[in-house]
């Protein structure tokens, strides 16, 4: 999926996106895997608009407000970890059929307006021991994004299997310390990985 220079990206997603982009400043894209993108691809514009905390039902509350407006060409959505996360720490449902719809809708609407989408797939490490009970959940949100990869015929990046394969041989805490947010090579790998498969 080649970018051109006159291509603008929108990254749209949670805090692994989010990584403290500072909404008043233009142009702020935050310390993660975006900075770094957009480092690497000077002349392609990008703009952040992860927001820690959001569900896939949040992204689809401000698509319009802060993705559709902005005109965008390509849309790199990451997003699901919170939607497992406050099943188990606030016992907020977001049951897989539901969360998929959501994923879809925003997905149709996207489409419809003209943009490529690229879809990145959440991930866990078992770090702390807590984040074992979360491999389920997690497990059916990856598969339910990736059969929307299927239907749509959208790129994909399997990031779950990534960082698998990345904490194989080293501290899984190198990669995600708590086991869900990417630490600085945690970054590093969605960056390379991103650039690798859609630049």
């Amino acid at each position: 999926m080649p970018i051109n220079s006159s291509e603008h990206v929108v990254f749209f997603g949670d805090s692994i996106t989010d990584c403290g982009w500072d909404r008043n400043a233009a142009g702020s894209l935050g310390d993660g895997y975006v900075k770094i993108i957009a480092e690497r691809m000077p002349l392609v514009r990008v703009t952040n608009r992860g927001i820690s905390g959001n569900r896939v039902y949040d992204l689809e509350a401000r698509l319009d407000t802060d993705v559709l407006s902005l005109k965008p060409d390509i849309v790199s959505i990451l997003i699901g970890i919170n939607d497992t996360w406050r099943t188990f720490d606030a016992g907020l449902a977001s049951p897989i059929p539901e969360f998929q719809a959501s994923y879809r809708r925003i997905l149709e609407r996207l489409l419809a307006a003209k943009c490529r989408v690229v879809l990145l797939e959440p991930f866990l490490l078992p770090i702390p021991e807590d984040r074992r009970a979360w491999r389920l959940d997690v497990d059916l949100r990856i598969g339910a994004i990736r059969e929307l990869a299927w239907a749509f015929h959208l790129p994909y990046l399997p990031l779950d299997g990534l960082f698998a394969s990345a904490a194989a041989t080293t501290e899984l805490a190198l990669w995600l310390p708590d086991g869900v947010h990417p630490s600085a090579a945690g970054h590093e790998l969605i960056a390379t990985e991103w650039i690798a498969d859609f630049a």
